[in-house]
This record gives C-alpha cells, structure tokens and sequence, in this order.
C-alpha cells in the first residue's frame, strides 16, 4: 500500500501542513477565500505557490479517501 493512500497518513498531513499556519487563520483558508471572492488577480507567484503547497496535503487526503471508499 502507497504511503499516499494510506488515509491517516494523509488526513494528519492535511492537518498539519495544510492547515499552517494555524493562527489568525489557516493560510490554505485564507488564499481560497480571496480566489473565491475574486481578488486572486492582485496574486503574485509567491500566493500562487502558498495555495500549491498549502492545498497539495488536502488533495492527497481527498485521493485517499476516495481509494477507501471504493473498498
């Protein structure tokens, strides 16, 4: 079994990661807010980047999920 999908490998890497920084809000949070509401076009590479790094875990968790439910 992959590492990848193997679900609480992946859900603690999305709570840890993914959710980083934890304070004021998590970072993943905060960029999906402003590409939903419109303002990603003022994004430069580096926000691009936060959502890639920051999203990566989350879609790992999703695959894993995904593969557990199809057992």
């Amino acid at each position: 079994m992959s590492v990848f999908k193997n679900l609480k490998f992946t859900f603690l890497l999305a709570l840890t990661l993914g959710l980083a920084p934890f304070f004021p809000e998590p970072h993943i949070w905060q960029k999906l807010k402003l590409i939903i509401g419109g303002s990603a076009g003022g994004f430069d590479l580096m926000d691009w980047w936060d959502v890639i790094i920051h999203g990566t875990p989350w879609l790992l968790f999703l695959r894993a999920l995904y593969f557990k439910l199809l057992k």
